[in-house]
């Protein structure tokens, strides 16, 4: 029975495996994840009972300096996400030269009074010894809570990360239902899925102005999931790299996604997918409002 909650902010620099570990912690795959910067466009909340404590755990963006609205909302997800939580955990990489993007995330972290936990990530990269300087660089920077080296990709360190979260618990009624894994609808997952093909198929700047819309999410009687996706992306130029020649690379990109959604849904999927050119779309108001982006 579920008799305490913690809402946990993940936060950190782009590619630094905060979707790898909110994965890896709840135990299926809700968000996606891609070696491309700024994957994560919106907050994820993953939903974790370990006992009788219920982790209600936020994935942000990656911390990054915006060059368009997208990118000036994604920055404002994550700085409201520091606050008003039990903690903050800050995931970083096992060195200690500290970014910018770490020191002005801890800044946020002392200006708001939130208690925080330093998580070390990819220790599985460097020797144990190494870790050492990471921590002190960052100990004299901020007086986090706790700090816990773990590998989001072997899952190293993950149970004693779990045992550190369960300090900020409070006692409080149970927020989800048992079953409930992420707030994220189904059909956002299998646009989210499309999009980490996209990422992974594609080169350069193509798969950023890249934004996926599910226009029909059917279930059958028999159990077949239809789903019809549109693909959006800025220019003319871009829409012929994603189609590819003779439409093999949307092909290809459509087999993976399906993949995906198969293992995800646990059923059958019959995918369909368009593209279409929305020039600009990342510096538009009403388009990213229409993508979902809004700041409610």
């Amino acid at each position: 029975m579920i008799t305490k909650t913690a809402m946990i902010t993940i936060c950190g620099r782009p590619n630094v495996g905060k979707s790898t570990l909110t994965n890896a912690l709840v135990g299926e795959k809700i968000a996606i994840v891609s070696d491309k910067p700024q994957t994560t466009r919106n907050r994820i909340t993953a939903i974790v009972n370990r006992g009788g404590t219920q982790f209600v755990l936020m994935d942000t963006p990656g911390f990054h300096k915006p060059r368009n609205r997208l990118g000036d909302y994604m920055m404002n997800v994550v700085k409201d996400s520091v606050a008003a939580v039990d903690a903050v955990m800050l995931l970083v990489e096992p060195t200690d030269k500290i970014g910018p993007q770490e020191r002005e995330l801890v800044n946020k972290i002392k200006s708001t009074g939130a208690r925080s936990v330093l998580v070390i990530n990819k220790i599985d990269t460097v020797d144990k010894s190494a870790l050492l300087p990471v921590i002190a660089a960052y100990s004299a920077l901020h007086g986090f809570d706790a700090v816990v080296p773990i590998s989001a990709k072997t899952g190293e360190g993950l149970p004693e990360l779990m045992d550190e979260l369960e300090e900020f618990a409070e006692e409080g009624p149970q927020l989800f239902p048992d079953d409930m894994i992420t707030d994220q609808p189904e059909r956002q997952i299998c646009a989210e899925l499309l999009r980490e093909k996209l990422l992974a198929c594609l080169d350069k700047e193509v798969p950023h102005g890249t934004a996926v819309e599910i226009s029909r999410f059917h279930e059958r009687e028999d159990g077949l999931v239809e789903i019809d996706a549109t693909i959006y992306c800025e220019k003319e130029s871009h829409k012929g790299i994603i189609i590819g020649k003779h439409g093999a690379m949307l092909k290809k990109i459509g087999e993976l996604a399906r993949t995906d959604m198969e293992e995800f849904l646990d059923a059958k999927v019959f995918l369909q997918t368009w593209v279409k050119v929305k020039e600009n779309w990342r510096d538009s108001v009403s388009q990213l409002r229409n993508f979902g982006f809004t700041e409610e």
